[in-house]
């Protein structure tokens, strides 16, 4: 897993659990995730796959954006190319298009899986609604029981309660945008039987 660049996407996790009053065991034990995994999360030693986030997100009730949040509500967001705030990890890089946004109502990020890549066995479960572009490359989308083949172009909307993941079956590396739906209140989804620990 390669180092997260950017703004410290763990320090902020530990900043939202301290908040909440939560210790790693609380945290793990409300996320699913190890509290090995976190308290490398935090330190920066692992950075967090996509679905770490969402189990994450879940634990402490809070939005995925929460994450990538550093700048205070606003009524327009610039977001130049080289400022993204992004976390990478196990092949994927998940870039922030777009936060801080008073009564933000949208989540918009761009993805990048490199090849052979994914998290087809790490099926991801969250509450509204998402949408997936893919602009470059191949993607398989998974969701419920039924998989979608991608060409560049083609796009997905789905009530993302249902569980869903994703893998590029190509050679290339695939570029994709994603748009969730942002939820105000308890998150509730929890995600089952999924074995995400970051050694």
């Amino acid at each position: 897993m390669t180092e997260q660049s950017g703004p410290n996407v763990g320090q902020m996790i530990r900043t939202l659990r301290e908040q909440r009053g939560l210790s790693l065991r609380a945290l793990a034990k409300r996320s699913g995730l190890s509290v090995n995994a976190i308290s490398r999360i935090e330190h920066g030693d692992n950075s967090p796959t996509v679905s770490s986030l969402h189990l994450l997100a879940t634990g402490l009730t809070v939005p995925i954006t929460a994450f990538f949040d550093e700048a205070h509500e606003q009524a327009t967001v610039f977001v130049p190319q080289n400022q993204r705030l992004r976390s990478e990890g196990d092949g994927v890089v998940i870039e922030s298009l777009g936060i801080g946004l008073r009564h933000q109502h949208l989540e918009p990020f761009m993805m990048t899986v490199s090849p052979q890549r994914g998290n087809i066995h790490e099926p991801i479960v969250h509450p509204g609604q998402e949408f997936v572009f893919l602009l470059q490359g191949e993607l398989e989308y998974r969701v419920g029981d039924q998989t979608f083949t991608f060409n560049e172009g083609d796009s997905l909307l789905f009530e993302a309660t249902q569980p869903h993941c994703f893998y590029n079956p190509g050679s290339q590396p695939a570029i994709v945008l994603l748009v969730f739906q942002t939820i105000e209140g308890t998150f509730v989804a929890r995600q089952q039987h999924m074995d995400v620990c970051e050694a």
